[in-house]
């Protein structure tokens, strides 16, 4: 009985549900940033060194990058009738290699390495120099694999190729297609629209300020739109930084791009339109709105890149940042913003930061850091103190805003304004309870737009201040 023809596997986008280049690129620019680009923009146009660099700066834990199923079944059927199957890829020969000792495929492998990139008719070559025409079966996934698709005995195509699928066959090559490619739906879920809700943090100051009007609230609401944006550009970069740890994670690890699901390459593209949509509207809006929509940005940046890996430090940013927001209202409808109101905003959300971590530390399996955080479960107390904290804060300034000549102005029954304070600390401490028995959702903002007791509350702090404004008597007598 003849020998079965060996199996080669591309990998990238065929046996692997994602591309091992970008996969090094991001893990690189986490660990070390400046490095990473001097390496990338230094060799752009010889790609074969650009792998070899990248691989060389920091490690790749290949254990964790998503398999495509049906392609490790094809591969299991393979193995299974004696075939031998080899992975042939453009990636870096060493992470190929490490890839398949790790699936128990053959140590022969087809990579790239310094000085030749094996892909398209280079990887034909050495498939046929070592095979012969029509000696193996390949699967790829790209039209830079026609010519090894042509030389093979059987072509599997990954993903929607029809018309190259038909011109194979109408040339005799028998073919086999594999679903593949990715869909809008996981795209929209890695853009979170869900967290835009956060962005309603803008109408703060047009309501301090008792400024209702129309093209007040229109402006608001176009800010709104430019930071969503910016937010989801930020939390795709963030996403792509964050894949070994998503993917040690117990629920982060079904993120569209941990799980392959969406590619990288078509993240970075979204990235980039929704970074230039943000600041479009920023332009429109107008010089301040646009400066406070690229110091959030560089903010967000820097956080994902190193900021929230260091203790104490991220909870500070994240407060910042929502901080920000506050004032891009401000900024957007051109309304005065007390200071007494951004001092007293910083530690609540800072509070809500801590809160953050506290329900990430909760939701732990196990006593060892976070994955990409500065905090252990021991850390959790500490956590609740900084809480505490941020919560006396904050009531002892709203206090002194209650008796400053501009909260006397916009708020003259001082004695409805102080009974505020009873619904707000309640708000607060119930916030840090939910937070510190993983009650909560893992942003503290969202949960809080959900949930229905607190936003009763919230509903509750806002009436009594409407009422210390005197704005119930002046709408309804």
């Amino acid at each position: 009985m003849a020998e079965p023809k060996p199996l080669i596997l591309d990998v990238d986008g065929t046996f692997l549900r994602t591309d091992m280049l970008f996969e090094s690129f991001w893990a690189c620019l986490g660990h070390d940033p400046i490095a990473t680009l001097r390496v990338t923009v230094g060799n752009f146009r010889h790609p074969a060194l650009l792998k070899e660099r990248l691989a060389e700066i920091a490690p790749l834990r290949v254990d964790l990058l998503p398999v495509h199923p049906e392609m490790a079944e094809i591969a299991k059927a393979a193995s299974d009738t004696g075939a031998e199957v080899i992975l042939a890829s453009a990636s870096h020969r060493t992470l190929v290699q490490d890839l398949a000792r790790e699936h128990d495929l053959s140590p022969r492998v087809f990579a790239s390495h310094a000085g030749h990139n094996l892909k398209g008719a280079h990887k034909a070559d050495a498939l046929i120099e070592a095979f012969g025409a029509g000696g193996y079966h390949y699967a790829g996934n790209e039209p830079a694999d026609i010519p090894v698709w042509e030389t093979a005995e059987t072509a599997i195509l990954v993903g929607q190729h029809d018309k190259i699928a038909k011109d194979l066959q109408s040339k005799g090559h028998p073919t086999h297609q594999v679903r593949g490619g990715w869909a809008w739906r996981d795209l929209k879920r890695a853009v979170r629209p869900h967290q835009w809700v956060k962005n309603s943090l803008l109408i703060l100051p047009m309501i301090a300020a008792h400024d209702f009007s129309l093209d007040t609230l229109l402006l608001v609401l176009t800010g709104i739109i430019a930071f969503s944006a910016a937010a989801s550009s930020i939390y795709i970069i963030n996403d792509l930084l964050d894949l070994e740890a998503d993917r040690l994670h117990p629920t982060k690890r079904n993120r569209p791009f941990a799980t392959g699901k969406v590619p990288i390459r078509i993240g970075m593209i979204a990235s980039t339109l929704l970074a230039v949509l943000a600041l479009g509207i920023g332009v429109a809006l107008g010089g301040a709105f646009l400066a406070v929509i690229v110091v959030y940005m560089v903010l967000s940046l820097a956080y994902s890149l190193k900021l929230k890996r260091m203790r104490w430090v991220d909870v500070f940013t994240l407060a910042a940042l929502y901080t920000l927001r506050v004032v891009a209202g401000a900024a957007a409808s051109a309304v005065d913003v007390s200071i007494y109101m951004l001092i007293f905003i910083f530690p609540v959300f800072l509070t809500l930061g801590c809160v953050k971590r506290m329900t990430e530390l909760a939701l732990a399996t196990g006593d060892e850091p976070l994955p990409g955080r500065g905090y252990g479960r021991k850390d959790r107390s500490d956590l609740l103190n900084m809480s505490g904290l941020g919560i006396a804060g904050a009531l002892a300034i709203f206090t002194l805003y209650s008796i400053s000549d501009q909260g006397r102005s916009l708020y003259p029954t001082t004695w409805i304004l102080w009974l505020t304070l009873i619904p707000i600390t309640a708000w607060l401490i119930r916030m840090v309870a939910l937070g510190y028995y993983g009650k909560q959702d893992y942003d503290p903002i969202v949960f809080a737009l959900r949930d229905r007791i607190g936003i009763g509350l919230l509903l509750i702090i806002l009436s009594l201040m409407f009422w210390a404004a005197g704005l119930w008597a002046q709408w309804f007598g």
